[in-house]
């Protein structure tokens, strides 16, 4: 979720679901080390519970990036064993990891040694097109005993890390979620989260007759009012307050503020374009913020037109 999930998208789904747990951009620990460390650590107090996800192979390094985790305010650090894409590969961190299983439970030690915060890995269930169990099962079980962990987050499918791009390696090869199923049977004293093409309340319910937990990515991005349902089915809680229209005035004010410290509005804007899928006129709503001829208004005005905009529709198709 690189360029996707950073605070404005984070602050935007928060109103959306109170519970959900965030994770940020996978960042990586030279990054922390040698770059602007505000700029990617920084986020809203309102975003809690929110995760540091972070790439990264050197146990020193890692043990780094969890103190700063544990300093900015973060719940958790998330070690992505995950990645697929030739530039993480070139760092020798992402899921080429996985094929290192002693080097990543030193770095989840590190970690854990480093912070009081709870040290979770996110990993696949296989690298390239070698489909058996005991590759994975070996994983876990290292990182288990040798490092401590004791909450897994399983993309399940395989990652191949020659001749797909990370985006077909989003839909190529096909997904097993039976084998994060049969994790949890070998292990039920860990926790395991299940990832990967979850798309319905209907999924996440019976995902979670197997696993623990069930993180979803992109179709939350898409279709973010999906989230408004979770708090009552998945965690039991009162339903978001909020209807549309307020939540837009919220994300209206956040980037009112925004742009009074010099950072553009548009940069928060693209993440609620998907706010009113499947309500008549969404797209000319959408159409209207993502105007680049608007960026130089605020965001008060874009809205206006916005909405005038969805008025306009449903008044040509009322009848």
């Amino acid at each position: 979720m690189l360029d996707w999930t950073d605070r404005h998208c984070r602050f935007f789904h928060r109103l959306l679901s109170r519970e959900t747990r965030l994770y940020t951009e996978m960042v990586t620990t030279g990054a922390l080390l040698h770059g602007d460390v505000a700029r990617h650590l920084d986020f809203n107090v309102e975003e809690h519970p929110v995760a540091l996800q972070l790439g990264g192979s050197e146990p020193d390094g890692l043990a780094h990036a969890a103190r700063l985790a544990t300093q900015w305010g973060y719940d958790e650090v998330n070690l992505n064993c995950g990645c697929p894409s030739p530039r993480v590969q070139r760092g020798a961190f992402g899921a080429c990891l996985m094929r290192e299983p002693l080097l990543v439970a030193d770095g989840v030690k590190a970690m854990r040694d480093a912070t009081h915060l709870p040290v979770t890995v996110k990993h696949r269930i296989g690298i390239g097109r070698e489909e058996g169990y005991d590759f994975v099962r070996d994983f876990v079980g290292t990182v288990a005993e040798r490092g401590g962990c004791r909450v897994f987050i399983v993309h399940a499918r395989n990652a191949w890390l020659e001749g797909l791009s990370p985006k077909a390696n989003r839909e190529v090869p096909p997904l097993r979620a039976e084998v994060a199923w049969r994790l949890k049977a070998d292990f039920p004293d860990l926790s395991f989260v299940v990832n990967g093409g979850i798309t319905a309340d209907e999924q996440v319910q019976m995902q979670l007759e197997h696993v623990d937990g069930v993180m979803v990515g992109r179709h939350a991005y898409h279709e973010p009012w999906a989230m408004t349902s979770w708090d009552t089915r998945f965690f039991g809680a009162a339903p978001r307050a909020l209807e549309r229209d307020e939540v837009e005035a919220q994300m209206v004010a956040y980037m009112s503020l925004l742009a009074a410290t010099g950072v553009p509005w548009a940069h928060a804007a693209r993440h609620m374009l998907g706010l009113r899928n499947g309500q008549p006129g969404a797209r000319r709503w959408r159409q209207v913020w993502s105007d680049h001829r608007l960026r130089d208004e605020a965001p008060q005005e874009v809205s206006r037109r916005a909405r005038a905009a969805l008025a306009t529709h449903n008044a040509e198709h009322a009848n």
